[in-house]
């Protein structure tokens, strides 16, 4: 029977539930109006009710989103400062130097893998891609939201500017999700089973000892500390 150690908070779970319903809310109404010309859009405009109910939902989304990303980095960052969280999301040189032994090892020229700590490469990677990433969204909309504004201290290229920027950027976000984010976290496992951890919480300590060994070494030595004992790791 395997063991499990909590490794999402419940405040990382409902973080990730609010940003996956915001992300298909905005693609779906986002989309709508860029490709408006499709039959597809313009069946889901009528079906929201229009094309004014579908931009006020798009707007009433990307307030939501921008408050949620906001509070996320914000309260990050105090954890951080309060010693209540490492800053192990940070890319580091390590980093680097596991993406270049994983690579050597997908092609067979090196029997070595990376060993990972709480996040590896491929994770920070897609974290902080979804940041920057979120961030020229949130500019962006809100340059859209309020052009008259924008132009009174920026030029007036700067709206299809961000027009092209804010489409082109949220493609690219909806591609990463489905074709990335989706396979990498949920289903590129050994046994090629759903991954419900970032739902649950919970993962196993065997999942936990292969996937990210330096995390479990930390953890394991703690209990042991802690207990002050060497017998067999518990949580």
């Amino acid at each position: 029977m395997n063991e499990y150690v909590i490794r999402f908070s419940i405040r990382q779970r409902i973080e990730h539930v609010c940003a996956m319903v915001l992300f298909v809310m905005l693609a779906l109404t986002g989309f709508a109006q860029k490709f408006v010309q499709a039959e597809w859009a313009q069946w889901t405009i009528e079906a929201m009710g229009g094309i004014d109910r579908v931009r006020c939902f798009h707007r009433g989304a990307g307030v939501l989103f921008t408050a949620l990303t906001v509070s996320h980095l914000v309260l990050g960052l105090i954890m951080v400062i309060r010693a209540r969280a490492q800053p192990s999301i940070i890319p580091t040189r390590k980093d680097f130097h596991d993406a270049a032994m994983m690579m050597r090892y997908y092609l067979r020229l090196s029997d070595e893998q990376a060993r990972f700590d709480r996040y590896d490469y491929r994770q920070k990677f897609e974290y902080w891609g979804m940041v920057l990433g979120s961030g020229l969204m949130i500019v962006t909309g809100f340059i859209l939201c309020f052009p008259v504004l924008t132009t009174r201290v920026l030029p007036g290229e700067i709206i299809p500017a961000a027009r092209m920027a804010h489409g082109g950027e949220g493609l690219l976000a909806f591609l990463v999700v489905i074709t990335w984010h989706i396979y990498n976290v949920h289903f590129a496992t050994d046994e090629f089973s759903f991954d419900s951890t970032i739902f649950s919480g919970k993962i196993s300590l065997e999942r936990m000892e292969k996937e990210h060994p330096l995390e479990y070494a930390q953890l394991r030595a703690e209990k042991e500390k802690r207990e002050g004992t060497a017998e067999a790791f518990e949580i």
